[in-house]
């Protein structure tokens, strides 16, 4: 199967998972396969930036990203539909939520870092598309724990991806002008 076929099969299926919930890009009235599809769109471009990469994998798991921790889609239903594999790189993008919030990035990073460098790739490339105009209800100390925890995902992710490591510090500088009051 090429590359495109398994774009279409996953955002299909990821579309209709979060049109059920009805979900927009936050702070926006975009349907949420806009950021899926910038997450797949920031694989895609680091795929051709980077050497041994997967983008076959990584594409899926960028525009499935969202569906166990967003929807009603089950670890059993993804896994059913797209493989074991993809299904548990999924899982570790997704933040547990029997954890106390402040907890939960840290356990989703440490999963993350289990897994293959592709997974990495998307938490990053999940990060940067994340990184554009905060929504507007967001107060200040919103945005700099947002910022904070970018930081926090370059630290950890080091090593996962050059070409989206250099791409999130970037956005991550370019985030500051959100910090002004």
């Amino acid at each position: 199967m090429q590359t495109q076929s398994y774009y279409q099969k996953a955002i299909k299926f990821a579309a209709l998972k979060h049109v059920e919930q009805n979900q927009l890009v936050p702070g926006t009235k975009l349907p949420y396969v806009v950021h899926l599809s910038n997450v797949a769109m920031e694989i895609l471009i680091a795929a051709q930036n980077s050497t041994d990469f997967d983008v076959d994998f990584a594409v899926q798991v960028a525009l499935l990203h969202d569906t166990l921790e967003d929807t009603t889609t089950t670890l059993e239903e993804l896994s059913e539909a797209f493989g074991p594999t993809i299904a548990e790189g999924v899982l570790a993008l997704t933040k547990n939520g029997d954890l106390p919030k402040s907890e939960q990035m840290g356990d989703s990073l440490n999963r993350i870092r289990k897994q293959q460098k592709e997974i990495w790739a998307v938490k990053l490339a999940d990060r940067i598309t994340n990184l554009q105009i905060p929504p507007q209800h967001w107060d200040t100390a919103k945005k700099i724990a947002y910022q904070k925890e970018a930081i926090l995902i370059l630290e950890e992710l080091k090593g996962g991806n050059a070409f989206l490591e250099n791409r999130l510090r970037l956005k991550i500088a370019e985030y500051e002008k959100y910090l002004q009051t």
